[in-house]
């Protein structure tokens, strides 16, 4: 439904201001009625104040989340915080999936929690690396890109809305791109299904929510170095613990990472610099105000060009394949630079056993730059021998400020028949992108790009300067109010309602044309789950949900006219099994998921997208995840998918699958550490990663086959230090990861050998 601006800032300060009194109300009225009952919630009133117990308080199974954390795993008999570290491979708690503090076994969704034991067992140095290994997941679907991270989930590319820092979206449009660096993580959450009831956003595939280091209670500190494959070098700090004031009420932590080298691209550079300083207050044992903070400096280039489909997947003419070091751009100026900062806080208040308040915000700033000559076209005209690859110039400057707030207030209390863990919830993000991108297509003068011999390249300074066909400044604004219900009707059963009313405006305003191609929309939706699960004695939990999704789109299509909302409704079934004691944790699920005005590449113009119809996806999809024995992790998945279009403007297409999406895929990854003996510290493993076969064109006429890529580490841990070899697909496969049409497929990573020491205290 569309409305204008005026109506949509009026709607928002109404709901703003509705939302926070009762809120307010409601939690007056129960710190209210607790003063009148001191002697059972065990506080007392002094002076028309309220004092709490610290220990009560901080007994609650869905207590502090915002707080300081341990540097250490959890020991035997010990909580695990949902924002801390992980014993093993197999983690207990997450507050990705309800918002709210919940064992995964009672969660009746499917979740992957990746914490920094298997990050570090992977040395993952990108968000792609880190999620290669989870179910439902296809990581690097455009091939090796140090660019950016693009990850599908059951199918549908999360990369634009569904990437999640801390609980608050990234929200990656254009070229203006997030990119958090994964030594700064504590934990990789992977979410499968629509989360819009309580996030307000991301496709009906699911999110990825990267937890960031926070400050500890203990004090620690850590160092590594090291380096590989491509003259890759780095060095990486994380220190953590009370702060030095006398009261004990302030913690800290930093951390830092460096690297540069090259890549598997010839000319082409990785060069990264990272720090994150965070720091909590605690004054006492209801409140945490914790801020977080972090800068990132990133420099290198197009290492993902786009290649044809004969030289890559198939011979080309002379029978020969087109080299996985090529640079198709320029080497003087094949450039990607991207500066971006994070400032935020998250702020909580215990105020009895029933409620709890808290506020996350966050601050973010990104400003991009790309020049480089990149592929797309295919072949030059009349190349009978197929070695001139035709080529175009491309130049984007993109600035992007994004601003979010989410405030929560839970409840948590029995109505004499139920339990309820209750949520409400508001959220608004507002979002703003200097979107500036050029091509030679669109200089003035007109000027080509020389071709590329893909054999014995030549390279030479810019042809021109390119020129300008798309100069916009993008506003996006969004309003969520949401409530969500945890009711246990007995120890076993637990049903989740939830709904949510999203208010969103969206304007585009068409600089080069001086805002006469200005257009924009309003929209509102509105989602909602129901969902329930029960759990046995013995650790087995069969599931089921039913959710939806909105989710507003930004920018414009080709005729400048903006985007329909998309929307989905998914249905989820399965089963997890956690025996108590066993150390592993196993999820089966199934799911049918459709969804609506999916975004795809345009077809007679490459550089704008265009809507779908209607895009279905089933399929079927288990992990496990365990401490077999003391020393040996193992994580494992496999997935499979039927994905079809099915309803489109263009009618060859229905029924035909997408591109870009395997048909299945398996892994496993294990590590082992011998716990005594001569040997002990001394470990290894490895991963075998499957990946099936994908299509590269709408028509479905041309396949990309499948691939099996092997990994291995080595390890030795001694006192305080560690050293560390990982190597990713060690036989060095050429592969190519998935092809968007037949003149955009891309090649995979090459093997990646990095070497590192550490030393913690």
């Amino acid at each position: 439904m569309k409305t204008d601006s005026s109506r949509f800032r009026s709607l928002r300060s109404l709901v703003l201001a509705g939302v926070s009194l009762a809120v307010l109300s409601a939690v007056s009225n129960s710190v209210i009625a607790q003063e009148a009952n001191t002697s059972r919630r065990g506080v007392s009133a002094n002076a028309g104040s309220v004092q709490l117990d610290e220990l009560s308080v901080e007994s609650r199974g869905a207590g502090e989340r915002y707080g300081p954390v341990s540097s250490s795993v959890p020991g035997p008999g010990q909580p695990e915080n949902p924002n801390g570290p992980i014993d093993g491979f197999v983690a207990k708690r997450s507050v990705t999936a309800l918002k709210t503090n919940t064992p995964l076994v009672e969660t009746p969704q499917s979740i992957t929690v990746i914490g920094r034991q298997q990050l570090d067992a992977q040395n993952a140095q990108t968000l792609t690396q880190a999620t290669q290994y989870s179910a439902g997941t296809y990581s690097g679907t455009f091939g090796f890109d140090s660019r950016l991270t693009f990850v599908y989930l059951r199918g549908f590319n999360v990369s634009d809305f569904g990437i999640y820092l801390n609980g608050l979206q990234t929200l990656n449009f254009g070229f203006g791109y997030f990119n958090y660096d994964t030594f700064g993580l504590e934990r990789v959450e992977v979410l499968r299904g629509p989360a819009a009831i309580l996030f307000g956003a991301g496709s009906p595939g699911g999110i990825i929510n990267q937890v960031s280091k926070r400050p500890t209670f203990d004090p620690f500190g850590y160092v590594e170095v090291g380096g590989g494959s491509f003259g890759q070098k780095y060095a990486a700090f994380d220190f953590g613990g009370p702060a030095g004031d006398k009261e004990g009420h302030w913690f800290f932590r930093l951390t830092g990472y460096g690297r540069n080298g090259g890549t598997q691209v010839d000319g082409v550079p990785d060069d990264s610099y990272f720090i994150a300083p965070a720091l909590t207050y605690k004054p006492d044992g209801a409140t945490t105000f914790t801020v977080l903070t972090a800068v990132q400096h990133d420099n290198t280039g197009v290492t993902a060009p786009f290649l044809p489909y004969v030289g890559t997947v198939r011979p080309q003419a002379l029978g020969l394949r087109i080299p996985r070091s090529l640079n198709v751009g320029d080497a003087g100026f094949n450039t990607f630079q991207r500066d971006q900062a994070f400032l935020g806080y998250q702020f909580e208040h215990i105020f009895n056993e029933t409620w709890t308040i808290r506020q996350n915000l966050r601050y973010s700033f990104a400003d991009v730059f790309q020049n480089s000559n990149i592929g797309q076209l295919g072949y030059a005209v009349g190349d009978a021998t197929q070695t001139q690859l035709a080529r175009y110039q491309f130049l984007v400057k993109d600035r992007v400020n994004l601003f979010q707030v989410d405030n929560q207030a839970e409840a948590q209390f029995s109505d004499g028949f139920f339990r309820h863990d209750l949520l409400m919830g508001l959220d608004y993000k507002d979002y703003r992108i200097s979107d500036n991108q050029g091509t030679n297509f669109a200089a003035n003068p007109f000027y080509t790009v020389p071709n590329l011999n893909i054999f014995a390249p030549s390279y030479g300074p810019a042809a021109g300067t390119p020129g300008p066909y798309q100069v916009n400044l993008d506003t996006f604004k969004q309003l969520g109010i949401y409530v969500q219900d945890q009711v246990k009707v007995n120890d076993r059963l637990t049903f989740v309602f939830g709904g949510r009313q999203d208010f969103a405006d969206n304007r585009v305003n068409d600089k080069l044309t001086n805002g006469a191609l200005s257009n924009g929309r309003s929209d509102n939706g509105t989602t909602y789950r129901l969902a329930a699960i029960y759990n046995f004695d013995f650790g087995l939990a069969p599931y089921v949900s039913y959710s939806t999704s909105f989710q507003p789109l930004i920018g414009t299509d080709v005729n400048s006219q903006t985007f329909k909302p998309e929307t989905g409704k998914s249905i989820e079934g399965g089963v997890k099994f956690e025996p108590p004691g066993q150390g592993y944790f196993f999820t089966l699920a199934g799911f049918d998921i459709h969804r609506k005005n999916v975004l795809t590449a345009n077809p007679t113009n490459t550089l704008f997208q265009a809507q779908l119809g209607e895009v279905r996806s089933t399929g079927f999809e288990a992990q496990i995840v365990a401490n077999v024995f003391d020393g040996l992790n193992v994580a494992a998945s496999y997935t499979v998918f039927g994905l079809t279009t099915e309803r489109d403007g263009n009618t060859a297409i229905i029924g035909k699958v997408p591109v870009n999406i395997p048909e299945n895929t398996a892994n496993v990854f294990a590590d082992y550490t011998i716990p005594t003996g001569d040997l002990k510290g001394f470990g290894f493993g490895g991963g075998v990663r499957y990946v099936g076969r994908s299509f590269a064109d709408q028509a479905n006429t041309l396949r990309v086959p499948d691939y099996v890529l092997f990994d291995a580490q080595v390890h030795y841990n001694w006192d305080r230090f560690r050293f560390q070899v990982n190597a990713t697909n060690i036989g060095d496969r050429r592969y190519v990861s998935s092809c968007q049409a037949e003149n955009s497929c891309f090649y995979g990573e090459a093997r990646r050998v990095i070497a590192s020491l550490s030393y913690k205290w």
